[in-house]
Formats: C-alpha cells, sequence, structure tokens
C-alpha cells in the first residue's frame, strides 16, 4: 500500500500567487501526494461576467446547466493549469487531470440535487489509475468534477471539492487527508480546536458553530475516515509542515452491541 497523502487546496486562494508557491513548495516533502483543487471564487467570478447567477446553499454551489460549463471550463483549463504550473516549478513532476480523464471518478446526482442542480457525489474512484501515476513519480493535480456511469459525453456534474478529496483518500486508504484552506482550523467560540471526534461533528453543524464551507469540510472527513483514510486535518498552510497543526478529526469508533 502506497504511504499517499491527499490534499486538498481551496479555490478562494488559488489566485493569491505567493500563497500557491508557498504552497508548492510545502507540497515537494509530502510526496508521493494526490493534489485536489476547488476553484470556487474563479467559477463565481466567471460566471458573473457571464450573466450566470451566483448562489450557494450549505457552502455548496446551486449549478443550473449553464454553470455546470463554466465550472469545467474553468477547473479542468486554467485553474488546473495554474497549479501543475507552481508544483512544476518547485520540483514535482505534476500531471493535470479532470474527474473525466481515464474514468477516474464517477458521481451521480447528489441527493440533495433537486435543490442545488447538476451537483453529483462520487461513486466510485479508479483509485489503481491514481496509482500507477504515483509508481511512476508523477503527482496529479485533479479538479473535481465527475460524469455519470456511461455518460462520459454529457456535461460532468460539479463535485465539491472537500467530497472528491475526500472519495479518493477513502478509495487509496491514504495515510492522511489534508482540507487546506485560509483558516487555521475547526474554531469553536473562537478557539480552534486541535481534535475533534467524528461524533461531534453534526451537533456542531446544527448549533451553527460550524456552517457553510466548514460544515462541508466537516462531513467530508468523517466521509473519508469511513471510506478508509486513515487521518483527515483541516486548517491553513502550516498543515503541510507541521503534523499538529489544525483540527485532527478522529473516526467515531463502534459502539459495543
Amino acid at each position: 500500500m502506497l504511504n499517499v497523502r491527499v490534499v486538498k487546496l481551496g479555490g478562494n486562494e488559488l489566485d493569491q500567487p505567493a500563497w500557491l508557491e508557498a504552497c508548492a513548495r510545502a507540497l515537494l516533502s509530502l510526496d508521493p501526494v494526490v493534489v485536489v483543487h476547488g476553484g470556487g471564487r474563479a467559477v463565481s467570478a466567471w460566471s458573473e461576467r457571464l450573466g450566470l447567477p451566483v448562489e450557494k446553499r450549505d457552502g455548496r454551489r446551486v449549478t443550473t446547466p449553464e454553470v455546470a460549463e463554466v465550472v469545467e471550463l474553468v477547473l479542468a483549463g486554467p485553474l488546473n493549469r495554474r497549479v501543475v504550473a507552481a508544483l512544476r516549478r518547485a520540483g514535482l513532476d505534476a500531471v493535470g487531470l479532470s474527474g473525466v480523464d481515464g474514468g477516474l471518478l464517477t458521481a451521480r446526482r447528489a441527493e440533495s440535487g433537486t435543490e442545488l442542480g447538476h451537483v453529483g457525489e462520487i461513486v466510485q474512484v479508479r483509485a489503481a489509475l491514481l496509482e500507477s501515476f504515483l509508481l511512476a513519480g508523477l503527482t496529479p493535480v485533479i479538479a473535481p468534477m465527475a460524469p455519470a456511469a456511461g455518460d462520459g459525453a454529457a456535461t460532468p456534474f460539479n463535485v465539491n471539492a472537500d467530497d472528491a478529496a475526500a472519495a479518493i483518500a477513502g478509495a487509496l486508504h491514504a495515510a492522511e487527508l489534508l482540507l487546506v484552506s485560509d483558516v487555521p482550523g475547526v474554531q469553536v467560540g473562537g478557539v480552534v480546536q486541535p481534535v475533534l471526534d467524528g461524533v461531534e461533528i453534526e451537533s456542531l453543524i446544527e448549533s451553527g458553530a460550524a456552517s457553510e464551507g466548514m460544515a462541508a469540510k466537516l462531513r467530508a472527513a468523517v466521509a473519508a475516515l469511513r471510506a478508509g483514510a486513515r487521518a483527515v486535518r483541516i486548517g491553513d498552510l502550516r498543515l503541510l509542515d507541521d503534523p499538529r497543526a489544525g483540527t485532527r478529526i478522529l473516526a467515531t469508533a463502534a459502539q459495543p452491541a
């Protein structure tokens, strides 16, 4: 089993060249690594330029068919190239992919799809394809959109990048999933929590202590652990250098009968 880490880079920070360069340098020490990137800010900016609605619910984008096309255009195009170029400058042999390439990701319409539109949830990850890249010394950089099974010609579903990273980390039985953005960790009462148990997640969300984007990250963290990832942390760039940084999410222990 490869001792691989999966790193999700928040989309709101990717338009900051200094942040991305620092991230790329830090990732060099984590190799082998799989990178999944978001792109929310860029998608919103392009949607506004094209006169398309920008709406989110519980941290997830409402995706009309037209917005889904923008997501594919932006994430699999300039944004993916930007991340790949930064990693290659830092010394990683990065290769850009989308979930469509090689049947890497397969999705179905999300259960909340009636509210969110053309949004999917991952049902299958072609882990062997990623492992072949990693064994060849390559660093996959993945734009998180995914087609339905047997429907690769249609516009792929928009998939939340945290959810895609969680599914990939589970499929690879990753040593760690790192959800990297511009926040130092999960804050409760203004204090970053070093550790949270999975059983606490829904109560934090229901109480409003974790909302929107952070709620999505917490739910993705629990899903990753259930799917096979061995550890998950949420935080900022320090996650890549300091094993104690951020908030570690613990798997919920099975209760005795």
